[in-house]
């Protein structure tokens, strides 16, 4: 059988804030479903025309979720709290352990993006040079960051107005407000799904690496004896 190794793939600490984050953000989104039930204003159309409606009564009732308003806001207003947390030690460490270099985008980003997707949907065969995290997989999950605080920073202007009115107001009142963080909730689940469609893809060594901290990679015969550089990083996996 060919010789393997393993690379270190996530730390710790990353893999904890992920999966922490995980179910912390189903929750928030499951609650704010049971929210938005009581005042459902939203639609795609214009006039009296509606194209696409937020959520039709066939959703909700498939998912019970109709008269669960106290519910939802009582689970809201409590995960909250541990999404923002979460999401503050999150960041603190990518800046205090130098790990943002590695995530957040640089200036050629978005180029080797477009290049990401074409060979995703097989238009282009060759790939820039990858790091730990692709420029695609960069700017995702910057923008999931970005998002995270903006979700957190509409949720609370609608959550206190009064209290909170020059937040509120700097979001444009409370309308535009609740708007953003309605619009934030769906980007949020279309990433959800985006992303778990993607690991299903990449398959079960990328899933260890966000489990147990490392992926395993068979060394082909002719380079069996890994470099003195590469020891510091990769140990053999006897087979």
């Amino acid at each position: 059988m060919p010789n393997k190794k393993i690379i270190k793939k996530h730390p710790l600490a990353i893999r904890w804030f992920h999966w922490i984050n995980f179910p912390v953000l189903a929750i928030m989104i499951w609650s704010g479903l049971l929210i938005y039930w009581a005042n459902d204003v939203y639609r795609l159309g214009w006039g009296d025309k509606t194209i696409l409606k937020f959520f039709p009564d066939s959703f909700n009732k498939a998912l019970n979720i109709p008269f669960r308003l106290a519910e939802g806001m009582s689970l809201h207003f409590v995960f909250m709290w541990l999404f923002a947390i979460n999401g503050l030690l999150y960041v603190l460490y990518l800046l205090f352990s130098k790990e943002y270099k590695l995530i957040f985008p640089n200036k050629s980003s978005l180029k080797e993006a477009w290049q990401v997707l074409l060979h995703d949907l097989r238009i282009k065969k060759g790939l820039p040079p990858q790091k730990k995290y692709n420029a695609a997989q960069r700017i995702a999950y910057t923008g999931v960051i970005i998002m995270g605080l903006g979700s957190l920073v509409t949720g609370l202007a609608i959550y206190k107005p009064v209290q909170l009115y020059w937040l509120c107001a700097g979001l444009g009142g409370y309308e535009w407000a609740r708007a953003e963080h309605f619009i934030l909730t769906i980007l949020f689940s279309l990433f959800f799904v985006v992303h778990i469609v993607q690991v299903i893809i990449a398959g079960w060594n990328n899933f260890r690496g966000m489990v147990a901290g490392f992926e395993v990679e068979s060394i082909p015969p002719a380079i069996a004896e890994p470099e003195e550089e590469a020891v510091a990083n990769t140990a053999p996996l006897n087979t």
